[in-house]
Parts: C-alpha cells; structure tokens; sequence
C-alpha cells in the first residue's frame, strides 16, 4: 500500500515538533507540510491533496472547526488540542481521532491506525474495477453506464463531478476522490486537484498543461512529475 500523506496545521513550534517525530516513526505515513495557521493550509489545499490532515483548533485568523467546516470533501482529520470540550463537535464532523495534549506515541499510533484501516478499506473493491471496461455513476436519481473508452477528462465542480465523454457530459454529485477511486489509476491520472484526464485521450502535453480533445487543462503544482509516467 501507498504511503499516507499527511500534514500539520498547527501554531505551537514544540506540538509541530512532537507531531513531526511520531510521524516519521511510523513506516506508512509520509509529512507533506507543516503551517501555522489555517489559511496557509487553504492556500497549499488549492492545488495539492492530502489524506490526513493534523489539525489543532485554536490557532491564528481562522480557527480549526471553522476551518474543517469550509472543506467540501475533507480528507481524515485528526484534532489535536488542550481543550476536550470540542471533542462532541470534532466528532459531529466526522473527525477520525480526537488527540488530547499531551499524547503519547502509542496514543499517536492508535489514531493513524484507524485511518490506515480506513483507507485500506476504501481500496479494497479497486481490484474488482481493474477488470471492467465501464462504471455505473448516479445522474438525475439513475444509475447510468459509463465506458471508460469513452470519458475524455472529469472535473471537479465544488460537490459534483462534471464527467466529459466523446459522446456527451453527465453530472453526478460526488467527489473527485469517489470517482478516483473508481477508475483504474494507470488509465485515468490525476492531475489537478479538479482534473482527472484519461491518458488514452492525450493528444500532446507540457509541464503545466495537457491537452485532450482539443482541450487544455492545468497541470497542479502538486502534480507536475505526473508527465513522467505517461
């Protein structure tokens, strides 16, 4: 299995250091960034992806919760924090673990486990899709048949997924990491945080912008070693 991609959202220099440790003891996770506060955190979230976010609740300009409650897909969130009366809130928003400063490295495992277990699941039924040629995806209350021969790119548009083919568009409300997990990742890279492309389709490419079907799209900055692989 892939690493776990995680960062820190936190503003006490020694709570970044504990967190950053324990991370790098643990073989399956891997630390994308540290910020001291959440709108810099915002700002690395528009063109990159995480799994895992460690997230503190009082911190500078825009606090945790109000943070958590502005993503509209959130990745597994762990709070970290002193204060334990958030702890019914940060569970509301379906947080994973809630970490109660100061916490212990077996503590710290306890919680990173639960999101291992969690990803793990979620690729489970991936297997089964690497051998079908076509996803069923809800529009307007029906299940419609897709041809993966036939989508060209999929964009993201806030909670729904805009899904072009070389016959028509569908709409389905869902995320952009619902439909990732549905296509086979050797055919369908990702390549923005709102661009999943279908690497049959590509007709030419730089180290910012592919082109399919006559269409241009980003590379994210996140993203820009995916060229490699086509």
């Amino acid at each position: 299995m892939s690493k776990i991609k995680c960062i820190i959202i936190e503003d006490e220099p020694l709570a970044v250091k504990v967190l950053s440790d324990y991370i790098s003891q643990v073989p399956f996770l891997e630390l994308q960034g540290t910020f001291k506060d959440a709108i810099l955190a915002t700002d690395y979230l528009q063109d990159n992806t995480t799994d895992l976010i460690f997230l503190d609740i009082h911190l500078p300009k825009l606090k945790g919760m109000a943070f958590l409650k502005t993503l509209i897909h959130p990745p597994a969130v762990i709070i970290t924090t002193a204060y334990h009366q958030y702890a019914v809130e940060g569970f509301d928003l379906n947080v994973t673990d809630y970490l109660l400063k100061p916490f212990d490295f077996e503590r710290f495992l306890k919680a990173v486990t639960k999101v291992r277990t969690a990803e793990n699941e979620k690729l489970k039924p991936v297997e089964s899709h690497e051998v079908k040629d076509f996803i069923f995806i809800n529009v307007h209350k029906k299940k419609v048949k897709i041809l993966f021969s036939e989508i060209v790119y999929i964009e993201s548009q806030r909670e729904y997924i805009k899904i072009i083919t070389t016959k028509k568009e569908y709409i389905s409300k869902m995320s952009t990491r619902e439909i990732e997990a549905l296509l086979p990742p050797n055919l369908f890279p990702r390549i923005h945080r709102s661009f999943i492309v279908s690497k049959s389709k590509i007709e030419s490419y730089t180290a910012e912008i592919i082109e399919v079907n006559g269409v241009s799209i980003p590379i994210g900055r996140g993203y820009r070693d995916i060229t490699e692989n086509l």
